[in-house]
């Protein structure tokens, strides 16, 4: 073996210098790692989550920080149920979850105020109403109740309607029919109202319920009838748009607090970003999707969304006895032009 010379040997020690420090800064800058939960399909077009997740990642890029923090993104129910999730992201043992409002109202019921049927006109009234305020004292309960952030607002994509294996075009064609509800007791109410028996349901169960003749049907938007391929079980999707159900992007407190708050400051700008770009995406998307289900067999039923909304007035009076701490919310957004 050849003798190492002094020069080579200095010159290896001085490599070994300048190597030591950078790898021990690498070790500092260790990327922050985030699990994102979604109960919808991994669709980049029609689920909310992936959407929302393709936009967070291409701003992280577009702001400098795809080095900086690394998101996981877990559709499907891949870390369980919805209510599962969110207590969850209540315990910091899941970072975020993107969601409608509705979950979060099983954590604290005051959230339910947003399922109450017929209290939106449309999402872009929705977005005047919160971006006045109105949504702040309901982030304000969940963070004190709940140890949830909501972070930044997006929307479902589409109205809730409901598809079912019969037309429905008034109250009365919906009396006797199982409509599978979220597990929330406001929008359940609101759809035994409008004359449903209304079945609360996990999401993830939804399709083999269908499959089952478990539930004749179920309320939601068009793309996640599409991305979810409901349609395949039930042929008639009923425009009822009783509820414009506004979509979150939620953090526990507890992952909120172990962050670093310059970067944490940059991430949740990063956030709203890509929020906003969502929000654009659910309300291009909409009609797209209501063609694929036309084009997959689904009949599109325009029905008397009046009768409907008069047969729900009075579950609003009811939920503001109970929650008086709701009323401000509720008249800040009827106060809101459509």
């Amino acid at each position: 073996m050849p003798s190492l010379d002094r020069r080579s040997v200095l010159r290896a020690a001085g490599t070994l210098a300048f190597a030591a420090p950078a790898l021990i800064g690498r070790a500092q800058a260790a990327p922050l790692r985030l699990r994102l939960s979604s109960s919808q399909a991994n669709d980049p077009k029609f689920g909310n989550g992936r959407v929302f997740y393709d936009r967070l990642v291409g701003q992280l890029r577009q702001d400098g920080l795809d080095g900086q923090v690394q998101v996981s993104f877990f559709p499907d129910n891949q870390l369980g149920q919805e209510i599962d999730v969110i207590n969850s992201v209540k315990l910091g043992v899941i970072d975020m979850m993107v969601s409608g409002s509705s979950i979060a109202a099983n954590v604290v019921p005051l959230v339910g105020t947003f399922d109450l049927g017929y209290l939106f006109s449309s999402f872009e009234q929705q977005t005047r109403a919160f971006e006045a305020g109105a949504a702040r004292p309901i982030e304000e309960a969940l963070l004190r109740g709940g140890g949830i952030r909501i972070v930044a607002w997006a929307y479902n994509f589409g109205a809730r309607s409901v598809l079912s294996k019969k037309a429905v075009r008034t109250p009365g064609d919906l009396a006797g029919q199982k409509i599978r509800t979220l597990p929330n007791p406001v929008i359940t109410e609101c759809l035994r109202l409008m004359g449903a028996a209304a079945t609360p349901l996990a999401f993830g169960e939804i399709y083999t319920a269908l499959q089952a003749g478990v539930i004749d049907g179920l309320e939601h938007d068009p793309p996640t009838m599409v991305a979810s391929k409901f349609y395949e079980t039930s042929k008639f999707y009923s425009l009822t748009q009783h509820n414009f159900s506004p979509l979150a992007l939620y953090l526990g407190d507890a992952t909120y607090n172990r962050m670093n708050p310059a970067l944490r400051d940059r991430f949740l700008e990063a956030a709203k970003k890509a929020a906003a770009e969502t929000r654009a995406h659910g309300l291009a998307v909409e009609k797209e999707a209501l063609a694929l289900l036309r084009d997959k067999g689904v009949t599109i039923v325009e029905c008397d969304r009046d009768a409907f909304r008069q047969r729900v007035a009075p579950q609003m009076e009811a939920f503001l006895r109970s929650r008086p701490e709701a009323r401000p919310v509720v008249e800040q957004i009827r106060a809101t032009a459509a």
